[in-house]
Formats: structure tokens, C-alpha cells, sequence
């Protein structure tokens, strides 16, 4: 009778709570825990490779590349002083320019790159300068005149001097009715400090292995030798320069040498004389270009 009730007891127990399970079920419930965790690392894992797959691709390069690559017109600068070559000393420790300088070295290169450049349709020299080496401005106009593609001159305050004669190997140049354009000559002039010198107790002594080798030095004043020799040089200069400018802007070389007396003139007189093709400024400058490419100007500086 005891042994009855036992079994009813049992069978009223097994009812409420299910059996123990097996070893072997309780085996195959981590097998599955085990690979449904691996399969959900194997996405989190999937998922940060795809993702380290797209940062590592050149997202800035790209969009850089079709920002250049929409570019269809060059834009160079020419700003203060015209020189060759920017010294060392011209650079700060970040290797940014630090003297109001252009140089011909940067902006040959610029034109000569987007000359090679298929996506390149035209180019524009931007210029505010009042001069400097007459031979930067020269590299600049030959280097204008060797282009094939539409080459502009933006005048913006003043091309002077070697700048001017850089913008004459452009194929069309623009300037404000408020410009300084021309100057057509050539300095050599320099400050004498041989008599301030010689108040103040100081000799200066010649120790040059020719009789010219010291002309110019601001200790010594000029013999008229040395100033017949000077003058010799800045006369040949300046022969070159109206020449060029007669060249290149398709002038009478008479008419040239009567402008060229080193002075500047504004913007409508620059034109009324054929110094310059017309009157504007960028707003211009993208209408003339627009018309020559037949398309929408955007300009890489």
C-alpha cells in the first residue's frame, strides 16, 4: 500500500516538473549555443572588416580628384615682388611663403602642368605687382605665349614693370578702369651712403681685382665710368623690353617707345593704348572663357 502511494506521489511530481535531462541533450544545447555565438561573431566580425574596407579607401582622394578633376581652367598668382626663385629665408618652418613675393619659377611650372593636363581648357594669371627681374617677366610671357590653350591676364591693382611684361605673353588681359599698368623701363638706381659714411668716421677701402668690380656698392659713389657702364645696361634692357611688348601685344615698336618712359597709366588709358584687350575683372574674365571653351568656368587655384 505504501509502495502504491510512493508511485502515485511520483507520477503527480513528474507531471509538475519536467524530467532532468540528458547529458547528451544538455551536450547538443551548447553545440547549438556554440554556433549560434560563432555566427553571430562572424557577422560582427564581417561587418567590422567591411567597415575598416571603407575607411581605408580614399574617400578625401577621391572626392579631391573629381573636385580637380572638374576643374576645367588653371588659375596661377603673381603677387609682389617679381622674382626668379623664392630664397629659403622666404619660408617659414611650416614651409609657407612668407615675403610678398611671386616667383617665375612657380608660375611657369603651374602653366607648363596644366598645359599637360587634358582636363585643363584655359589659364589665367592673376597679377598684383609692381614689379621686380626683368627676367622672371619674361620667363612668365614666354612661357604664356608657348600655351596652346586660351591663356588670360587678370590685372587686379597694378602689373607694372616685369609684371606687365609678364602679362603681354597672354592671349587676352583685363584690368580695372582702376589699374596701374605699364611702366615700361628699367631701374638700376640704388642708395649712395658713402658721405653719411664719412661722417660718421667710416673708410671705405677698394679691394677689387677690376676697376668695376665693386660698381654699385652703396659705400662708394659712382665713378662716370662706372655710371656710362650702368647706363649701358639699363639702355639694353630696355630695348628688350619694348620689343616684347611691341611682340607680343602686336603694337608698332614707334608707338611703344613713345609709352615707354617708365610710367604707369590707368585702366582706360592702358586700353585706348592697346596695353591691355579690355575692361573687367574675374566676372569678365569667366564670360571671355566661358565663350572660348564652350562651357561653364570652374578654376583650380
Amino acid at each position: 500500500m505504501e509502495e502504491e502511494q510512493k508511485k502515485e506521489n511520483k507520477l503527480l511530481w513528474a507531471d509538475i516538473v519536467p524530467n532532468k535531462p540528458s547529458h547528451d541533450l544538455i551536450l547538443w544545447i551548447k553545440i547549438i549555443g556554440l554556433g549560434i555565438f560563432l555566427f553571430a561573431s562572424g557577422i560582427v566580425i564581417t561587418n567590422q572588416f567591411g567597415w575598416l574596407d571603407s575607411v581605408s579607401a580614399p574617400e578625401d582622394s577621391t572626392e579631391e580628384s573629381t573636385s580637380v578633376a572638374s576643374c576645367n581652367v588653371k588659375g596661377t598668382i603673381l603677387r609682389g615682388d617679381v622674382v626668379t626663385y623664392i630664397s629659403p629665408d622666404g619660408y617659414n618652418d611650416n614651409g609657407d611663403v612668407i615675403v610678398d613675393q611671386g616667383s617665375s619659377e612657380f608660375v611657369v611650372r603651374d602653366i607648363e602642368n596644366a598645359e599637360k593636363d587634358d582636363s585643363i581648357k584655359a589659364i589665367i594669371v592673376e597679377i598684383d605687382s609692381y614689379g621686380g627681374s626683368g627676367v622672371a617677366g619674361e620667363e612668365i610671357a614666354n612661357a604664356l605665349k608657348a600655351a596652346k590653350k586660351p591663356t588670360v591676364a587678370l590685372i587686379r591693382d597694378g602689373a607694372a614693370s616685369a609684371a606687365y611684361w609678364a602679362a603681354t605673353g597672354a592671349s587676352r588681359i583685363f584690368a580695372s578702369n582702376n589699374s596701374d599698368v605699364g611702366s615700361i623701363g628699367v631701374t638700376m638706381s640704388y642708395l649712395d651712403v658713402s658721405k653719411q659714411n664719412k661722417k660718421e668716421g667710416y673708410t671705405y677701402n677698394s679691394l677689387s681685382s677690376g676697376k668695376f668690380k665693386d660698381t654699385g656698392d652703396p659705400d662708394k659713389t659712382l665713378t662716370p665710368e662706372e655710371v656710362k657702364l650702368m647706363m649701358r645696361d639699363v639702355n639694353i634692357m630696355h630695348q628688350n623690353f619694348i620689343k616684347a611688348v611691341s611682340e607680343n601685344r602686336k603694337l608698332d615698336i614707334e608707338k611703344v617707345k613713345t609709352l615707354a618712359d617708365g610710367s604707369t597709366m590707368l585702366g582706360e588709358a592702358a586700353l585706348q593704348n592697346g596695353l591691355i584687350d579690355q575692361i573687367g575683372g574675374q566676372m569678365e574674365v569667366n564670360q571671355y572663357l566661358k565663350d572660348k571653351i564652350g562651357e561653364d568656368v570652374e578654376i583650380c587655384w
